[in-house]
């Protein structure tokens, strides 16, 4: 289910949060509501980490993740680092890069299994993410944008796009990541998606000003509806015992 949220009177809720399957990080020194929106919903099940990187709060455009890994930007503190290190479970991998475009969140997009990223990221660090998040990597614009981090929300159900994506583009992301995509906004028109809305395999959040016909497109591409922790994972071990049997 997708939860309306915002971050001291701000929608875009997405800057200063990253959520995935293992973990969720949301800047500190937010209000005491904003927090407990995350932590009712995903307390149980994954750790909800207060943190700040290189002394700013937006660490949803910062850094990026997934369920196996964490990379953060060369301005990230050691305390900081140490923090989301120990704070992260055990077999997540956390590791900061030297990249000229550092606000990774705007420059890569990724779920578990596959990255897509800005078109002039160095070619050490396209290795660090496919090596640190297990993921297979690939250069990408998304309506002739080069921020792919910015105007696509990813999970493993799907993806979200900028909304003026052309159907051709749709479809050729579509078979690239292997789940399906569909073009859409979030807090009432904005098409700056991944800036109010952030998502994993069962919950996602997404600015209050969104619309309940844009929560319905969300909970439809994510497949959010009666979504649990632990129905993901039967399902998924499911589909890979049949992937395997046949």
């Amino acid at each position: 289910m997708a939860t309306r949220v915002q971050f001291e009177n701000n929608n875009e809720i997405g800057v200063f949060s990253r959520l995935t399957n293992s973990y969720c990080l949301v800047g500190i020194g937010g209000s005491e509501n904003f927090y407990s929106v995350f932590e009712s919903e995903l307390a149980d099940h994954i750790p909800v980490v207060h943190a700040s990187i290189g002394g700013c709060r937006i660490v949803g455009r910062l850094c990026v993740g997934n369920s196996k890994g964490l990379l953060l930007p060369n301005t990230t503190t050691d305390q900081e680092m140490l923090h989301i290190r120990n704070s992260l479970p055990d077999g997540v991998v956390v590791q900061r890069i030297e990249e000229r475009l550092s606000a990774l969140g705007n420059c890569i997009c990724t779920n578990d299994y596959v990255a897509l990223t800005h078109t002039d990221l160095d070619r050490e660090t396209e290795e660090i993410v496919a090596d640190v998040l297990g993921v297979e990597v690939f250069r990408q614009t998304i309506a002739g944008n080069v921020l792919v981090g910015t105007y696509c929300v990813l999970s493993n159900q799907g993806g979200l796009v900028h909304p003026r994506t052309s159907v051709e583009d749709q479809d050729e992301l579509s078979s690239l990541l292997q789940v399906p995509i569909v073009a859409g906004t979030v807090n009432r028109g904005s098409d700056v998606i991944a800036a109010g809305l952030c998502t994993n395999d069962w919950a996602a959040f997404c600015g209050l000003d969104t619309t309940s016909t844009e929560i319905s497109v969300v909970e439809s591409i994510f497949k959010l509806r009666n979504a649990q922790p632990s129905r993901i994972q039967t399902e998924m071990r499911a589909s890979l015992i049949d992937a395997m049997q046949s």
